[in-house]
């Protein structure tokens, strides 16, 4: 792999948007630190008027504007090359900086708290600007009963570093250190195996192959089993800690309260899904005669199920097929999309060093930016569709909503995303006569049902349980760890398929678990997203019209109301049941092109 600055400035996304360089990072970030000292002239007194409330609210949220660019541009820039020590140290000034901001900042909540909604109700009638930040306030009152005394939340504030070690750790380890030695390709010849080959490998027509890289992929993963249970187990100490200082129930329970999501959304889900793992079965079946194997295995999953269905795509004709998959959204959705490629919000280089994985992040005073390695594949095209979804919600909401109301909540952070990859998947289906490209492509979509659908909801039922198993008292031990997982996994993929032993391993390279309770959002947005594509893939009556209105909403409803206003129930519409009926027919639709 190419070091990164092997690549073109073309390929990169424009940080220059952000500070045009690291010396003008520097200086804002000094000054950033600097200006902090101002927040102690209204310690105390924030609630002596209207005026008062007014000013620290405007000077808090222009202090969170400029921190959101600080803090993106070091993100980014240690991203696309965590090797780069000059990154590393721009990355942990930023954070060091953090910690002082947590801290000057640290009395705002307790303080409006020792107050009650009436009399901010009554400033905000003596003062109308202050309805600018009336969702904002709402929301702090909401917490009162979690929120403890200015002393404790200053304590934590000090400490909060603290709890995001294990994730850093985790991806200094996973990105920059770990290493998985040599493997051989299908040309024969010695490559480093790493998430991003083994990604390819596990995709080979070659089984040999396939089985070689998953289980040198899971063995070095096993071989650091104790230092990944300890990170993973520090982090579900945290989470369980805080959770019981501030007095919630849990630390799902605090999780989703941040959010508006009832726990029996969360509980309904994995109910759902272990109750429809029939039809994956049936799947197993097909995909094991399409392979002409006896014996279907976890390296197995990800092989096509066509051959010599190897299409590259360029950046150029990656971007050509999306803004036709996505010409169902209007001419200006895609006039707005195509900004992401003409003004470089994205970056393309497959470097050495850089994060796994791909992400959208944004800033409010610019634009979004999307990470991903691009390699040219029909899944590198999903990916990049799916997080220019991302993009686009954050550019509609950053283009419709002040700063404090554009941040919506990661409940419907992924619905976005995920339309944009059914529509991609049907666009393409529907425009091939070609029996056997058809085959590939529904493959593919039944690929990303199971998942994002089973297999997040899987990832989801093992947060749960070894967040309860260390509240209990349980010591999580990497046999426990690995066990419980297995046993997921058994449940999960259902009859028709060997689940191998080294997969008891593959807890240890999911990211997602550092951000605690996050990834069982990926299945109910799926859900919500495959209602909404084919409402508007149907073109119901105002589908597409519902659907950017959603999009511009922000932060200004709660989740689940938001989601209502695309069409789509998440309490007590059947939206999980519609989704495994849509999986089933693409079953059955699979089963009868053979």
């Amino acid at each position: 792999m190419k070091k990164r600055e092997d690549y073109s400035d073309e390929l990169k996304w424009n940080v220059k948007d952000l500070y045009k360089t690291e010396k003008d990072f520097l200086t804002a970030l000094d000054n950033f630190e600097k200006n902090l000292s101002n927040y102690s002239q209204y310690e105390n007194h924030i609630l002596d008027n209207a005026n008062n409330l007014y000013e620290l609210l405007t000077f808090d949220n222009e202090c969170s504007k400029t921190f959101e660019q600080l803090y993106v541009y070091a993100h980014m820039q240690n991203d696309s090359d965590t090797t780069n020590t000059l990154y590393q140290e721009l990355f942990g000034k930023v954070s060091k900086v953090y910690e002082k901001y947590s801290v000057s900042s640290a009395y705002i909540v307790p303080e409006i708290l020792k107050s009650n909604l009436n009399v901010i109700e009554k400033y905000i009638k003596e003062k109308p600007e202050l309805k600018e930040f009336a969702r904002v306030l709402k929301r702090i009152f909401k917490y009162q009963k979690y929120i403890l005394s200015e002393k404790e939340e200053k304590l934590i504030a000090n400490i909060s570093s603290a709890f995001s070690t294990p994730d850093d750790v985790y991806s200094m380890l996973t990105d920059a250190d770990l290493k998985f030695g040599k493997i051989k390709d299908e040309n024969g010849e010695y490559i480093d195996l790493d998430e991003k080959t083994y990604r390819l490998l596990n995709k080979s027509d070659n089984r040999t192959i396939r089985k070689n890289a998953f289980t040198k992929l899971y063995k070095t993963y096993g071989n650091f089993k104790n230092t990944y249970t300890y990170l993973l187990g520090s982090l579900v100490k945290n989470d369980n800690n805080i959770a019981k200082i501030r007095g919630y129930e849990s630390a799902l329970h605090q999780s989703l309260y941040a959010n508006d999501i009832p726990v029996k959304v969360y509980d309904n889900l994995i109910k759902k899904v272990k109750d429809n793992v029939e039809p994956l079965s049936q799947y197993w079946l097909i995909k094991k005669k399409a392979l002409g194997i006896k014996e279907l295995h976890l390296y197995d999953t990800y092989a096509p199920i066509v051959k010599n269905i190897t299409k590259k795509y360029s950046i150029k004709e990656a971007q050509e097929l999306i803004m036709k998959a996505l010409s169902v959204l209007g001419n200006s959705y895609t006039n707005d999309l195509n900004k992401a490629f003409s003004e470089h919000w994205i970056d393309f280089c497959p470097n050495t060093g850089k994060r796994n994985g791909a992400y959208c992040t944004a800033v409010y005073n610019k634009h979004p930016y999307v990470l991903l390695s691009y390699d040219e594949t029909l899944e590198n095209v999903s990916t990049l569709i799916h997080e220019l979804g991302h993009a686009m919600h954050y550019y509609y909401a950053i283009k419709n909503q002040k700063y404090q109301d554009y941040n919506y909540s990661i409940f419907v952070a992924e619905v976005a995303s995920q339309v944009n990859q059914i529509l991609l998947s049907k666009y393409l289906i529907n425009n091939t006569n070609v029996k056997e490209e058809k085959k590939y492509l529904i493959d593919d979509l039944i690929g990303d049902f199971k998942a994002t659908i089973y297999r997040q909801t899987m990832f989801a039922e093992f947060e749960k349980t070894i967040h309860d198993l260390e509240k209990e008292g349980t010591i999580l031990t990497h046999e426990v760890m690995e066990d419980l997982y297995y046993k997921l996994n058994k449940e999960y993929f259902g009859k028709n398929i060997v689940v191998d032993k080294f997969i008891k391993y593959e807890w240890e390279r999911i990211p997602h678990f550092y951000s605690p309770f996050y990834v069982y959002q990926y299945a109910t947005a799926y859900a919500a997203s495959i209602k909404i594509a084919m409402d508007i893939l149907n073109k119901k009556d105002g589908a597409v019209e519902k659907y950017l209105q959603f999009l511009s909403l922000g932060a200004t409803m709660d989740p689940i109301e938001s989601l209502k206003v695309a069409g789509v129930d998440m309490l007590d519409g059947p939206v999980i049941e519609e989704a495994f009926q849509y999986f089933k027919e693409l079953v059955n639709e699979l089963e009868s092109l053979y």
